[in-house]
């Protein structure tokens, strides 16, 4: 299982709990949009996680953004993965962004809102945030290998699953 998460503003670790906890505990590999904010709490998902791919955030310090990208692409579970927090162009510039890196699925934050759009070229996933919910739901994202690509599930901090989706492999 891949977690996926973003936007943990923390101070002073990484801010788990409930199933979002479980899943990073329980994952192959854990995928984060930035905005950890600061090193503590990105040192602490390191020690979470086997196996963190993680970008940096606009609110992150710049000693996070020192030992983070930008942006980056992974290959998870047979799925080309383009990792970003944000992109100028909402949609239209995740999906390009999403496109230049032969992406099948997009992760970005910044919003805060657990959400999925299928696109013409690529599925966009912002896991929302699991520890800094701004009136969503404390949430992140769960991906299953499938037969060509992932099963997802956005999830809440209780459990319950706010929505599915599947992104195929190329």
């Amino acid at each position: 299982m891949i977690a996926v998460l973003s936007d943990t503003h923390s101070e002073n670790g990484h801010a788990l709990a409930g199933r979002a906890a479980d899943a990073v505990a329980d994952a192959d590999e854990v995928l984060h949009a930035g905005d950890f904010t600061t090193e503590t709490a990105l040192d602490a998902f390191h020690d979470a996680a086997d196996r963190l791919h993680a970008v940096h955030g606009n609110a992150d310090s710049p000693a996070v953004r020192d030992r983070l990208p930008a942006a980056r692409t992974v290959e998870v579970a047979g799925v080309r993965v383009a990792l970003t927090h944000r992109r100028d162009g909402g949609e239209l510039g995740l999906s390009m962004f999403g496109r230049e890196r032969g992406a099948d699925l997009v992760v970005s934050g910044h919003t805060h809102a657990p959400t999925t759009k299928e696109t013409e070229d690529v599925v966009l996933l912002n896991p929302g945030s699991h520890a800094d919910p701004r009136g969503n739901p404390e949430a992140h994202a769960e991906l299953y290998p499938s037969d060509r690509g992932v099963r997802g599930e956005l999830r809440a901090r209780d459990g319950r699953v706010l929505s599915e989706f599947r992104v195929e492999g190329r």
